[in-house]
């Protein structure tokens, strides 16, 4: 490991976060050349174990990763002990999202431990076969929103861009288990539809941002990548472009000098990341997250509240401050979307809620993320916050601080927190 890109906290197996040395500053005309991607040492301990066969070049090149993806029961087996619960369901799997975990991300999972929080989204169970009340294949609505294939135009001044059917690994909770992961998915979507999504984006100039995602983008090659972002930073009124990934999270090897080269020709140019748990912010991770901000792109982090999995104050303080650290502004705690098969990763309002409350001056305002839920059927984001008016007298406010205290604001002629 490149020691002077060492992180600030270790994730152990369990994802507690082992603090260790900050790392140093680079020194005035330090060359910024990095060497090849570094691997930590339970990464090359996983990787002379369950794949002895790939070099330390292999385990680096983000195109093996993908290749040697985890896809099959018996691949699963090698490397996990299996429980019944797991191996019935992985083997009755037939069609929808498939299985795919990259060697690396697998090297971070509990591989005895079939509670372990990433392996349990990563790693089909019987319950995704359970299709409850309210769950839908498409719960935001975003076929009927679908202007052109691959296009989403819900929002008067932005759509969401569907640039692959792609993924690196493949989340039990995925919004977009409908279309993702099935034969053909990055030329389905990005190949034949493309063009149509330029022309209608140009067509439009109320359409000043773009979201791209998918799949996830970064599956797409530099030459695709670069020819995407070029045709969308051609038009006019298109002022801001996002790219929506867990790349750099589960495959953080793709995050080359060629890649980042290429991205600093499309700013203003900002990343969404779909970060879900302390664990995910290993070594490899935060050189990744270090390269794309000395890039110059705005990192911001997405992070789906899921039961089991990061739904306590200490985890969700633990990945907020991590993501800090690593310059990524936590910006959106997402509640898990009503997608046919997630139940068992669906907390109630109240959790996300207390959540947001437990982190509410205890931690910076910039690491405090927005609570939202993608209203189903298409309605679009909405805000929630805990209620922290306790009610009114006369013309004071009183006001809930996190430490519980109440404090008195003079609101002459206000009527929030009266009582009718």
């Amino acid at each position: 490991m490149d020691e002077t890109h060492a992180p600030d906290a270790t994730p152990s197996r369990n994802g507690t976060a082992q603090p260790t040395a900050l790392p140093s500053a680079r020194p005035a005309g330090a060359a910024r050349r990095r060497p090849a991607f570094p691997s930590s040492p339970e990464a090359r301990a996983f990787r002379r174990r369950f794949f002895p066969e790939a070099s330390a070049a292999d385990w680096s090149d983000w195109r093996w990763q993908l290749r040697a993806r985890i896809r099959s029961l018996d691949g699963l087996a090698q490397v996990f002990r299996l429980s019944e619960d797991e191996r019935a369901a992985v083997a009755r799997r037939q069609s929808g999202l498939p299985v795919g975990i990259t060697p690396y991300y697998a090297s971070l999972m509990g591989h005895d431990d079939p509670a372990e929080p990433l392996r349990r989204t990563h790693i089909p169970v019987g319950q995704e076969y359970l299709r409850l009340p309210g769950e839908s294949d498409d719960p935001l609505g975003e076929t009927p929103d679908s202007k052109v294939p691959g296009l989403v135009h819900r929002y008067p001044d932005r759509v969401l861009f569907l640039a692959t059917g792609t993924c690196s690994t493949y989340c039990r909770y995925c919004t977009r288990s409908r279309m993702v992961g099935q034969p053909g998915g990055e030329e389905g979507i990005s190949a034949r539809n493309w063009e149509r999504a330029f022309a209608y984006i140009a067509a439009h100039p109320r359409i000043r941002d773009v979201l791209v995602s998918g799949g996830d983008p970064l599956t797409l090659s530099d030459d695709k990548l670069d020819y995407l972002l070029g045709r969308l930073r051609a038009i006019p009124h298109v002022e801001f472009i996002r790219i929506g990934t867990k790349v750099p999270l589960v495959l953080p090897m793709r995050i080359t000098g060629a890649l980042t080269r290429m991205l600093r020709k499309h700013h203003p140019l900002w990343m969404s990341l779909h970060c879900t748990h302390p664990a995910e912010l290993a070594p490899e991770a935060t050189e990744a997250l270090t390269r794309l901000a000395d890039a110059g792109i705005p990192l911001g982090a997405q992070t789906v509240l899921l039961r089991g999995i990061n739904d306590t104050v200490e985890t969700m303080r633990t990945l907020c401050r991590g993501l800090l650290k690593r310059r990524v502004r936590p910006y959106y705690l997402l509640q898990c979307d009503p997608i046919t098969g997630s139940g068992q990763f669906r907390t109630p309002i109240e959790t996300g809620l207390d959540l947001i409350d437990g982190l509410r001056g205890h931690l910076t305002g910039y690491a405090v993320p927005q609570y939202i839920i993608d209203a189903p059927g298409g309605g679009g984001k909405v805000a929630l916050v805990p209620d922290h008016i306790e009610g009114r007298e006369g013309d004071d406010l009183l006001l809930r601080n996190f430490e519980g205290r109440i404090y008195r604001y003079p609101d002459p002629g206000g009527r929030i927190g009266a009582r009718d």
